[in-house]
């Protein structure tokens, strides 16, 4: 079979059709419901759930229940797994198309004229995702961006696992971290407040981020029980390692939007 012959790859055929495209371009911003998806691209509910099921197939796009209502999901897009259509589809076409994966860059220095972006992050008790997420985008951003995490119902510690977690894996010590209410950073504005737990978007303020800074995270609460007890310490493994991930795809959109173009 000649080069030309060849089919488009997997990757290009599902990301060209115009719905999947727009589906794909709202869940790299965020993870939605359904009916958030039919409200954004403004299409019919049963096209949105047909090519959604289509993009689920390919493994492009993950599903789970949401924490706040059993009945609801919410749509992640894989952004690791579109990075590697993307490189394969380019290699496709000409060996020297296929793309490398860029490191994420580190935003520039705060100047006199650029402050820092402010990050929020929020989950229900403030004792482990969230904490997480502080900790993680503090560490990839050698400290400069202004972020802190905060609960609607804050517990009264930081999860050991969580403490633990992080000083292995990561190297970052957040012992000395106390959890504190969303209540508290009242007044205060950020650029992008992202929740991580399905219940606490539901009452977490904008605290000024407007709606392009509002971004959900749904992520499964590793604290939680199952049928046969704790869910333990491997749960924590597998949520500081999705957070990671999601992390180090925050990192540019936090360089590319200068602060001066988003206020």
């Amino acid at each position: 079979m000649r080069p030309s012959e060849a089919a488009a790859p997997a990757f290009l055929r599902l990301a060209a059709h115009p719905l999947r495209w727009k589906l794909l371009a709202e869940l790299a911003a965020s993870d939605y419901r359904v009916r958030e998806l039919v409200q954004r691209v403004g299409q019919p509910q049963n096209l949105v759930s047909y090519h959604l099921r289509l993009l689920r197939g390919a493994g492009l796009v993950t599903a789970r229940r949401s924490s706040f209502d059993a009945r609801d999901s919410y749509y992640h897009l894989d952004l690791e797994r579109c990075a590697h259509g993307l490189a394969d589809a380019g290699g496709a076409l000409h060996p020297a198309l296929r793309l490398a994966p860029v490191p994420s860059p580190l935003p520039p220095s705060p100047t006199r004229t650029a402050r820092r972006p402010a990050v929020l992050f929020a989950c229900t008790g403030n004792s482990a995702r969230s904490p997480i997420a502080e900790a993680l985008l503090r560490h990839r951003t050698d400290g400069q961006v202004d972020v802190t995490s905060a609960g609607s119902h804050p517990r009264p510690g930081i999860h050991g696992d969580a403490v633990q977690v992080l000083r292995e894996q990561h190297g970052v010590d957040i012992s000395g971290q106390r959890p504190r209410h969303l209540e508290t950073l009242l007044g205060r504005r950020f650029d992008y407040v992202i929740s991580l737990c399905d219940k606490v978007r539901e009452v977490c303020p904008e605290f000024g981020a407007g709606r392009s800074g509002l971004v959900h995270w749904s992520i499964p609460d590793p604290t939680a029980t199952t049928g046969s007890g704790p869910a333990g310490h491997p749960a924590f493994v597998r949520t500081a390692a999705e957070i990671d991930t999601r992390i180090r795809y925050l990192v540019p959109l936090l360089v590319a939007t200068p602060q001066e173009v988003k206020q």
